[in-house]
């Protein structure tokens, strides 16, 4: 009804209730997510297109880092150990390398998407888990492109095929799910600690020397040197059952077990479950946070 007691054209009424501590009801909240999942994508694909368009090289940066990052550990590994590699080996250093970067990118951008998004947030009511979520999205496009550098070297080096390489995708999905729980994670705690985001570069750096990316799960002189601490890393670095779960099946063509697949999936739902719970226990904060 209009003013004048006339009948008049619906106005959609926001209701905004007190704030109460706790999760929101997950349905009508994944419903919401699910209805602006174009405004996720348009975000990513904004990202994308920005991203070093003031370079010469432009959109080729995207293969080039985690690339040139390869070569440089390829070369870190060659000088302690007195001996290079051989080819197979920066086959496996590639592979984990193009994997953990697409972990490292959704993490370190998803600490900065919600406080770098203070006006939208301020100004636009929307499910805030759209922010990492699509930081995860710009990173899994840019890992895509480096897979068909990989499948060069892959060729080169003779590895050969198998069907047990599209075990890879296991990895991959748990790679994804867990980069997820980790982005809302670190996206939350720099809405309180904002320097959690320059401490995530040094972490990133550490947690990649605990992973098998420079070294290989079942190299006996890698496992001769840790010892105890090799069992330590299999169960407590999520990265271990990740990463090398996808260097067995991709690059030696290995099924990895069931047990290593388990270890992956039970950390990639632990950490969605941590992270989104977080995020979602907090959200209505980040308003007055910013």
């Amino acid at each position: 009804m209009s003013r004048n007691g006339t009948a008049g054209p619906d106005v959609p009424v926001q209701v905004f209730t007190p704030f109460r501590r706790g999760v929101p009801a997950l349905r009508p909240y994944l419903r919401d997510m699910w209805g602006r999942r174009l405004f996720a994508m348009e975000l990513a694909r904004a990202e994308l297109r920005t991203a070093n368009v003031g370079t010469g090289l432009g959109q080729l940066w995207l293969i080039l880092n985690p690339l040139l990052l390869t070569f440089v550990y390829y070369l870190l590994v060659a000088i302690i150990r007195a001996k290079p590699g051989g080819i197979d080996y920066l086959a496996h250093l590639m592979a984990g390398m193009f994997l953990y970067y697409f972990f490292s990118s959704s993490v370190t951008g998803g600490a900065a998407s919600i406080v770098n998004s203070g006006r939208l947030i301020l100004n636009t009511a929307f499910p805030k888990m759209l922010l990492p979520l699509s930081v995860v999205l710009v990173s899994f496009w840019r890992f895509l492109p480096s897979l068909l550098i990989y499948a060069l070297v892959h060729m080169v080096a003779g590895l050969g095929l198998s069907w047990n390489m599209l075990w890879g995708l296991v990895s991959v999905a748990c790679m994804v799910v867990f980069a997820t729980g980790m982005s809302m994670l670190f996206a939350t705690m720099n809405v309180y600690f904002r320097d959690t985001r320059s401490f995530l570069p040094y972490c990133m750096r550490i947690w990649l020397y605990m992973s098998p990316v420079l070294w290989q799960v079942d190299d006996p002189e890698i496992r001769v040197k840790l010892g105890g601490l090799i069992s330590v890393l299999e169960y407590g670095n999520p990265m271990f059952s990740i990463i090398g779960s996808w260097s067995k099946s991709v690059v030696y063509g290995e099924f990895p077990g069931w047990g290593m697949f388990g270890t992956a999936a039970a950390w990639a739902i632990g950490g969605l479950a941590l992270g989104s719970y977080v995020l979602l226990s907090r959200e209505r904060e980040f308003a007055v946070r910013l």
